[in-house]
């Protein structure tokens, strides 16, 4: 991918992304209000679905790409994952509207993550002599749809969301300038960080707007079909990526369900929430889980440029001990 190609994404998917919010904001306003309650992090009713513009901008700047950028392989596979993203914004507004049911909002993330799967080259197999290529897509549906939920969990204080993506974004972004990843999802990649640069003046604390599922659904859709690509070429890579938004949301379920605590119900246990709850401040919060995500994407490349096993089993120690350090001091809070 050139460089221009992708400064002209970049800046695109960020100015469309702050003119589709300036257009629907009065609707979302309206209709799509955060009423505050025992569980929110925030104190006064704020407009929710600002995600719908994130995904409009993304969708509209990739299929711009795709339509006049000749020779762009697997445009196919992004165009699927983008309808799936965005059937998934559709669904999440509807639940930002007026809650759904659990069911529901399963079947359709189960629909959207089977699309994604499908996408996927079919040569792409991470266990071929452990796992049927069949059962191994079954498992990666599982793992989607667990990680979409990972990403709206985590979407529960200002800016937080765009402090997990944009280290991701950037580094997949990086990774198809080196050559690594296609550049369909280079493509994708840089509309994301986009559309999320786009956002953060109406997401910086104290937020006027809130993603709402609308937004954190398809995010995290999104994110799964980049790191699934990643895992192609590295596995380690892509862990390391992740270890923040897996960590806090695997912990936090864990200790739920060993607490016999309904997992399904709203709750402000997650590291994120007890540390703003501890005595951090918003700011404080978002702003070390952007540096430690910074630290991953760095950590991630890095192990796919070194290409070795040691070089893995190394990089991947640091990436964990660091973000054990962080939910540490999230769950130990200030003194």
């Amino acid at each position: 991918m050139q460089v221009a190609l992708a400064v002209a994404i970049l800046t695109v998917s960020a100015a469309l992304t702050v003119v589709l919010i300036l257009a629907i904001e009065p609707l979302l306003v309206r209709y799509v209000m955060a009423t505050p309650n025992a569980r929110s992090s925030h104190a006064v009713p704020t407009p929710q679905g600002g995600g719908l513009a994130v995904m409009l901008a993304v969708s509209a700047v990739c299929a711009a790409v795709l339509l006049n950028v000749p020779g762009i392989p697997d445009r196919i596979a992004l165009l699927q994952v983008l309808v799936a993203a965005f059937g998934l914004s559709l669904l999440g507004l509807a639940d930002d509207a007026r809650a759904l049911s659990v069911p529901g909002r399963f079947i359709g993330q189960a629909l959207a993550a089977l699309i994604v799967v499908f996408s996927l080259p079919p040569g792409l197999a991470f266990f071929p002599d452990l796992l049927p290529l069949a059962l191994e897509r079954g498992l990666l549906c599982i793992g989607i749809v667990y990680f979409v939920n990972a990403v709206n969990f985590l979407d529960g204080i200002d800016m937080i969301t765009m402090a997990q993506v944009v280290p991701m974004t950037l580094g997949a972004a990086i990774l198809t300038l080196l050559g690594y990843l296609p550049i369909s999802a280079g493509v994708l990649a840089l509309a994301l960080l986009g559309g999320m640069i786009g956002f953060f003046p109406f997401n910086k604390h104290k937020a006027k707007l809130f993603l709402g599922d609308a937004g954190s659904l398809p995010i995290g859709l999104c994110l799964a079909y980049l790191l699934i690509l990643v895992a192609g070429m590295n596995m380690a890579a892509a862990l390391i990526f992740v270890l923040y938004t897996l960590s806090d949301s695997m912990v936090t379920l864990c200790r739920r369900g060993w607490k016999c605590e309904h997992i399904f119900s709203a709750h402000r246990s997650h590291y994120y929430q007890r540390a703003t709850a501890g005595g951090y401040g918003v700011k404080e919060v978002s702003g070390l889980v952007f540096l430690l995500g910074l630290l991953l994407a760095g950590l991630g490349i890095a192990a796919i440029l070194l290409n070795s096993i040691m070089a893995d089993v190394v990089l991947f120690a640091v990436g964990a001990a660091s973000t054990a350090g962080v939910l540490y001091a999230f769950g130990r809070g200030r003194e």
